[in-house]
């Protein structure tokens, strides 16, 4: 875990981070394809495990997808550097851009590889995958993207991470079709503008990351295990704030970037679209509402032996940003016009 990190572990991991601002702030398709590359070869290091033979799978997994995405991304943009001088606009090598970087970031239609990756990772790297990967392919996708593509894809990730998490008994799987749920949201954001894309992705990664950090605190990876284990009742409600603000609902934060989106898709007459993302965000609602009503109701079998002692900062600290989960989205109504 992060805190019991060795130096070749943090070697990694800063240069991941580093990797992904190399693609960013790259002046060339090129540099941008080196920066996917290292960031690939960073994130295999960090999330491979000897003890564990899920985690190794998973990682020889993410491996295959990303390198079969970084080789079609390469080809495509050699395609366009060699056919075309000029930089005009064409149908067929925007699709194939746009879909080697969706491959990249665990979108439909190649969505296949994320929730069996992220099922054998452990929750920081589940953290990383759900929100720092995604940052390079959405940055490049922003600047070359054919839009009627993208609104299909969009309709079918909200759609499919929707429906995906219905069945799901892992934590981890819900997590990861609730993140490609949100990537429709997120593809709809980068269309509308980066700065409204910033902010979603920093109020997505502010919720997911308490998820990850309370799962793995607690040790949860499967639903049945918030029903067996005897609760502090402050840690169930937290997980309560922070389950329906992930979903979007209103008086919460998560809500509010939700909200943004919505407009703008009025704005622009997008009423069908509109309508399929509210419809899929009650289905996500749905599935995190059927978990903690489970755990709140049901009186499971309550183990004596079995209680959790959670540090008292870390303690003070969840429920504060749970706190702020509530509060900033009062203070959010007075700034929205």
């Amino acid at each position: 875990m992060f805190f019991n990190m060795n130096s070749n572990k943090m070697f990694f991991l800063f240069i991941l981070f580093f990797s992904t601002l190399i693609s960013i702030s790259s002046n060339s398709w090129f540099g941008c394809w080196m920066g996917l590359e290292i960031n690939l070869l960073s994130f295999i290091p960090l999330i491979s495990n000897n003890n564990n033979l899920l985690s190794s799978e998973a990682s020889l997994k993410y491996f295959l997808t990303q390198s079969i995405a970084s080789i079609n991304f390469l080809f495509s943009i050699l395609l366009k550097l060699i056919l075309m001088k000029n930089f005009e606009m064409n149908n067929f090598l925007s699709i194939m851009i746009n879909s080697s970087l969706l491959m990249k970031m665990g979108s439909i239609p190649f969505h296949f590889w994320f929730p069996n990756v992220i099922e054998g990772l452990s929750w920081f790297n589940c953290f990383i995958l759900m929100t720092w990967q995604k940052i390079t392919p959405m940055i490049l996708i922003s600047y070359y993207f054919n839009k009627n593509f993208l609104i299909m894809i969009m309709i079918f990730n909200t759609i499919i991470g929707a429906i995906g998490g219905i069945n799901q008994t892992s934590l981890r799987k819900l997590m990861a079709f609730s993140s490609i749920n949100n990537l429709g949201w997120m593809l709809a954001t980068i269309m509308i503008s980066e700065n409204l894309w910033m902010f979603y992705l920093l109020i997505y990664s502010f919720l997911i990351s308490i998820m990850c950090f309370l799962f793995n605190m607690l040790n949860m990876y499967y639903i049945n295990q918030l029903f067996i284990i005897n609760f502090n009742p402050m840690i169930k409600i937290s997980l309560f704030i922070n389950f329906l603000s992930l979903g979007g609902l209103p008086p919460f934060i998560g809500f509010f970037p939700k909200w943004i989106v919505i407009n703008f898709l009025m704005f622009n007459n997008m009423y069908v679209l509109t309508f399929i993302f509210v419809m899929m965000s009650l289905i996500m609602l749905f599935f995190y509402i059927r978990i903690i009503y489970s755990s709140f109701m049901f009186n499971y079998l309550k183990l004596k032996w079995f209680k959790i002692f959670v540090k008292n900062k870390i303690f003070i600290l969840i429920n504060f940003f749970s706190l702020i989960s509530i509060m900033s989205m009062i203070f959010s109504t007075f700034f929205f016009f």
